[in-house]
C-alpha cells in the first residue's frame, strides 16, 4: 500500500508533543496571566510560526493542553455505574482542584479563584472560535460518561427513562459551579455524596401518591 503524497513540509508529531509538555511546565509554574506563548516556543525548541500554525493563540493552546491532560483520565466501565461514576468524577475534580492552584505558590493555596477553568471559560465567551473548541473539546470528551450511562441504563442500572445527558449535566454541572461560582471544596466526599444522592433518585422508582 502507498503513502498518497501530501503538498508542503509534513506536520511534526514531535513538535506537536514538545510544545505541549513545554506549555503544561510553564503553565504549572506560572499560572495563566504570566503564561506566554512565546516562551513555549523557546522551551518546546520550536519556531514560534510553527506554533502560532497549530494554535495562534494561548488560549487556544490552553484548551489543547486541557483536552490532553482530560484524555489522561480513565473513563472505565466494570459494570459498577456508581463506583464507575465515583472514580471518574473523582478523577475529575482533583485535577479541576489542581487547575485551579496552578502558578500559586503555597500561601496562596486557599484561594478560591477558578483559575485557568474561569479564564477559558471567559476567553470562550469572548471569541467564537475559542468557544467552539472549548465545546469540541468537552463534546469529545463527554461521548465517553455518557455512554457509560447508556450501558447502564440498557442493563437496568438507572431506570428506563433516565436522560444519559441530564445525568451527566447534573453531576459535572455540580464540579463546575463548585469550582467558578462558590470555590468550595470539590473533594472525593463530595463526589461521593454527589453519585450517591443523584443515583438514589435515578434508580428509584417512587411509590404512586395514595398509597
Amino acid at each position: 500500500m502507498t503513502t498518497p503524497t501530501r503538498r508542503g513540509r509534513p506536520r511534526s508529531e514531535g513538535a506537536d508533543g514538545r510544545i505541549l509538555r513545554a506549555a503544561h511546565d510553564l503553565l504549572t509554574e506560572r499560572g495563566y496571566d504570566k503564561f506566554a506563548i512565546d516562551e513555549v516556543a523557546a522551551r518546546a525548541s520550536v519556531a514560534k510560526t510553527t506554533l502560532y500554525r497549530r494554535w495562534p493563540t494561548k488560549d487556544h493552546l490552553l484548551v489543547a493542553l486541557v483536552a490532553r491532560i482530560q484524555n489522561e483520565v480513565e473513563v472505565a466501565d466494570t459494570g459498577d455505574i456508581r463506583n464507575d461514576l465515583t472514580v471518574y468524577l473523582t478523577e475529575v475534580a482533583t485535577g479541576l482542584d489542581r487547575m485551579r492552584r496552578l502558578g500559586r505558590d503555597a500561601a496562596g493555596e486557599a484561594d478560591r479563584s477558578a483559575g485557568v477553568v474561569a479564564e477559558l471559560v471567559a476567553a470562550a465567551a469572548r471569541h467564537p472560535d475559542v468557544g467552539d473548541a472549548v465545546r469540541g473539546m468537552f463534546a469529545q470528551r463527554n461521548a465517553l460518561p455518557l455512554r457509560l450511562l447508556d450501558h447502564a441504563r440498557e442493563r437496568g442500572a438507572l431506570s428506563p427513562g433516565t436522560s444519559s445527558e441530564v445525568v451527566f449535566d447534573q453531576l459535572a454541572g455540580a464540579l463546575y459551579y463548585r469550582l467558578l461560582i462558590t470555590g468550595a471544596p470539590i473533594g472525593a466526599d463530595y463526589v461521593k455524596e454527589l453519585v450517591d444522592q443523584l443515583l438514589n433518585g435515578a434508580t428509584t422508582t417512587s411509590a404512586p401518591e395514595g398509597t
